[in-house]
């Protein structure tokens, strides 16, 4: 109660926010007059002017209302469109590092031109990011023209450009690209091995279009670069001999679930026979060494007891091919993920195709929170602003609109089947058209937009079909939605970004219909033509009320009921908003229709009937907030395992860009050197122990075997009055002898070269089968809460433990790789040139489709040939040979790895 007086007294805490925004929006229009007397080029020094008073020590804040006076003034030149005092409010919502909620049609794409010149003025960059490649090309084009004509350069980032191209772009103030480029550039850049070679300069400002789809829908799938892995077919094989000497009882089955788990006798039972094989390293299945035995288990159990052949998939020729449960049909080239098509390989004894490897991957969650300052732009955040605080820090502000909102939103209508919801539809869409009323049917998916098509087909009703597959032909065709008569079916999420004008959109037209008539009387005359047939289409739409806008059934989330609601009523045009739904609708099944079902027939209602009242609309709300909440926590809940990783890979990348730059790394290779004999000599002389006790013979054997020393030291333990420290320091002074006189034969050059192509490569190859385990960890962590444990700090404890086995590792290999080198001939310089392509991939939340097919990711590794002639190896002289490392490919070329074939211990 004493909140709602507050509000009525004091105004929302939204109202004093945009309150407070007037008085710089009147400072901006005191001084329109003397702008405005300005030249051209007066106007364009006038960015020098601002970037000479940043240096004197100016903040940005204190260039805001000259800057954005200069930005209206410019647009007004060049589009012809001028700044309201709305879109001024929202550019400096962006500036302040905020979200800026402002209808459709209220001039988003312009407002960012206010917060991108003010902060591109500092010149560290900034990144306007967008959904689609044709939209970050169009808004270059289109709003690069101000910034343009104010001296600023503009780049631009879309599929298919080289690093040369990519490098550029992002050497401008400003920088238009996709949220998809932008994530793999950066997952890309730290994959290279030379800091040349990198295309972005940092994370300095962002500018977010349609920031709910990017940071709320698509921040439930990484972005990932796979590429593919060692062959593990022994491994599965070795695997898949077990799971048949299992009995009923080692296993439970939940087949509406599609669960198969091991019971407490099951995992004793598998742990005797893993041991009996000698695939178990230590006492326990469960220890943390074990993580990817544990997930091969899981995945063969599921192929031999959940999948069944010539049902779920059959075996065709060599390979093993799935079924398509809905409808039966074989899916040739689609392979379950995660190990899982592998294992059904294994059971029936076909060849086994290498699984993909993790790379790189990071969540858009993590990707834009590494900005300094973000900020973002929608017509629809309000629903998600706890989201948006919570996980971003950006807080949700409201604009008011331009002109008043004069659309009608009528109450939901409500039947009992879809074929009486479908009938209703195409009543109401046969009666518009005959009104001559452009209208817009929203659907959930493109399966239901194709079967309404269908529908209208049958009904002989013309109408153009958009499904969120080709960028640039969507615009088009949503830019003609506006047409009296026009109707058009969309899934919810096409078309975003483009505006539907009542009588069309003249940009649209003339690009379409003047893109090859030049400059001229005859161009202009034919402009005057289109601009005259637009405004008396209009009139007719306008008179037959607007836009309608048909949903045909409630989205599980309000944000996006409202995305489609407000493509109607644009900058106070009339419009309308109408939904049906049916019992059979997923959000009506899920919340008790059958309950409503049997009442409403109790009531008697009639084929054809439909309920309408404000209460429906209040308990399908409810619904979807429920809904809601539920995602909400489920992304929150992602979130917080990734960041486990996330952490770790901002210390490897770090880490990484760190030995990259430096002129030299023989300090950290010294550490490295000097980390190992200290492990070695702590592993084989325990502390405190007798000189009896002490194993010299493995130490001695250690030595030689990671540090390439052939030392005394079972002599130097029989000397009388030794201690540990003392054989320490023999070693050490022993291994940075060895080390230095090998640097002297090489020189410093070549030294620096050969130390970063092996650090680097075994710090990528460590950290690609890191992330591999990881995945794996995750998988079955979530176990270890039928034990009352949080499998979240388990995964956070043993991530830890995995990452510190990981740096020891490195620690050894580079060590041994080092202690071991010799020139054959002098190392090629560090590149990417002829490096194969990897395959990146972003599955598209609302279509599952991915993203990419193969978008040029390289792959996090040295060109073999070039890493083998680095540590001394020449495919052709077998006596050079035994300086290959453990785990790179045999020189023989029989493709297998050098310690499974030519390096294989007798």
């Amino acid at each position: 109660m004493f909140g709602g007086l507050a509000r009525r007294l004091f105004g929302s805490s939204n109202e004093r926010r945009v309150k407070a925004l007037r008085g710089r929006v009147e400072a901006i229009n005191a001084l329109e007059p003397e702008i405005s007397a300005l030249t051209d080029e007066e106007l364009r020094a006038k960015t020098s002017e601002f970037r000479e008073q940043i240096a004197a020590g100016a903040s940005l804040d204190d260039l805001l209302v000259p800057a954005f006076a200069v930005v209206r003034e410019a647009a007004k030149r060049v589009l012809g469109q001028r700044h309201f005092d709305v879109q001024l409010m929202g550019g400096m919502t962006l500036h302040e590092g905020r979200i800026a909620e402002m209808k459709t049609g209220e001039g988003k794409t312009l407002v960012s031109t206010l917060a991108a010149y003010l902060n591109a003025l500092s010149s560290k960059g900034v990144h306007v990011v967008t959904v689609n490649d044709y939209l970050a090309q169009r808004d270059s084009g289109w709003m690069g023209r101000v910034h343009g004509f104010l001296g600023l350069s503009v780049g631009v980032i879309v599929h298919g450009l080289d690093d040369d191209e990519r490098r550029e772009a992002y050497a401008c103030d400003i920088t238009y690209a996709t949220n998809n480029e932008l994530g793999f550039d950066y997952l890309r850049d730290n994959m290279k091995y030379d800091v040349r070679a990198m295309v972005q300069r940092g994370h300095a400002y962002a500018i977010i279009d349609e920031v709910d789809s990017i940071l709320v829908d698509e921040a439930r799938t990484p972005l990932i670069i796979s590429g593919p892995m060692e062959d593990r077919s022994d491994l599965y094989v070795a695997v898949d001999a077990i799971i048949p000497q299992l009995i009923d009882e080692d296993y439970e089955v939940d087949e509406k679930q599609r669960t198969a788990t091991l019971t407490e006798a099951g995992n004793e039972h598998i742990e005797r026979l893993l041991e009996a094989a000698g695939m178990l390293k230590g006492d326990n299945l469960y220890d943390v060494e074990n993580v990817t035995v544990v997930h091969h288990v899981n995945q063969a159990l599921r192929a031999h007891k959940l999948f069944a052949k010539d049902k779920d998939y059959i075996v065709r020729g060599d390979e093993v091919v799935i079924i398509d449960e809905f409808t039966g049909r074989m899916m040739p080239g689609r392979r379950y993920s995660e190990g899982l098509h592998q294992a059904l390989e294994a059971k029936e004894r076909v060849k086994i195709q290498p699984e993909n490897q993790t790379l790189a991957s990071i969540t858009f969650q993590n990707y834009f929170r590494m900005y300094y300052k973000l900020s973002g732009m929608t017509g629809t955040a309000l629903t998600e602003a706890d989201e948006l605080l919570d996980i971003y820090g950006l807080e949700v502000v409201e604009m008011p609109t331009n002109l008043p909102v004069a659309r009608l939103d009528d109450h939901d209508e409500v039947y009992r089947t879809n074929a009486e919801k479908e009938k209703a539809i195409i009543e109401l869409i046969r009666d518009c058209r005959e009104r001559r009323q452009p209208i817009l049917v929203g659907t959930t998916s493109i399966e239901k937009s194709e079967q309404l098509s269908e529908a209208l087909n049958r009904a002989k009703i013309p109408h153009q079909v958009l499904n969120a597959r080709y960028h640039e032909q969507e615009a088009h065709i949503v830019a003609d939605a506006g047409v009296p008569g026009a109707v058009t079916i969309a899934t919810n999420m096409a078309g975003r970004g483009t505006d539907i004008q009542l009588g069309g959109n003249l940009e649209m037209r003339i690009e379409r219909e003047l893109g090859e008539v030049e400059d001229g009387p005859e161009r202009d005359a034919r402009i005057a033509a289109i601009k005259a047939e637009i405004a008396e289409k209009k009139d007719v739409a306008k008179n037959a009320g607007g836009l309608f806008v048909v949903g045909t059934e409630r989205h599980e989330s309000r944000r996006i009921d409202n995305q489609l609601r407000g493509r109607s009523g644009r900058q106070g045009d009339p419009g309308r908003s109408h939904f049906f739904l049916s019992l059979q609708d997923d959000l009506m099944r899920i919340f008790g229709s059958a309950r409503i079902d049997g009442m409403l027939q109790k009531l008697g209602i009639k084929e054809g009937e439909a309920i309408i009242h404000p209460w429906v609309n209040k308990a399908l709300e409810k619904a979807q907030k429920k809904v809601e909440a539920r995602n909400f926590d489920i992304r929150k809940n992602l979130l917080k395992y990734d960041n486990v990783m996330n952490d770790q890979r901002k210390a490897v990348f770090e880490q990484r860009l760190e030995f990259l730059s430096a002129e030299s790394i023989s300090a950290p290779i010294a550490e490295m050197r000097h980390d190992v004999v200290e492990d070695i000599v702590s592993k084989h002389i325990p502390e405190n122990a007798y000189p009896e006790q002490w194993d010299s013979a493995g130490l001695e054997e250690e030595v030689r075997e990671l540090l390439n020393l052939d030392l005394p030291i079972v002599q130097w333990a029989a000397e009388e009055g030794i201690a540990d420290e003392e054989i320490r320091a023999r070693l050490i002074k022993a291994a940075d002898d060895a080390a230095a006189e090998r640097a002297e034969r090489f020189g410093p050059e070549v030294t620096t070269q050969i130390e970063k192509a092996v650090l680097l490569q075994t710090l990528d190859h460590l950290w690609r089968e890191h992330l591999a385990t990881l995945d794996h960890l995750r998988q079955v962590v979530g176990l270890r809460g039928y034990a009352q444990r949080d499998p979240l700090n388990e995964y956070k404890s043993e991530a830890f433990e995995l990452f510190q086995a990981m740096l020891g590792r490195l620690r050894e290999t580079v060590t041994a790789q080092l202690m071991r080198v010799e020139l054959v001939q002098s190392p090629p310089p560090l590149a990417d040139e002829g490096l194969p392509e990897m395959q990146a991939s972003h599955i598209d939340p609302n279509t599952g489709e991915n993203e990419f097919a193969f978008a040029g990711a390289a792959p996090a590794a040295i060109a073999a040939d070039a890493a083998l002639a680095a540590v001394g190896v020449d495919p052709n002289d077998p006596t050079t040979w035994d300086n290959t490392p453990r785990n790179a490919a045999c020189p023989c070329g029989s493709g297998k790895k050098f310690k499974h074939c030519h390096g294989k211990f007798a």
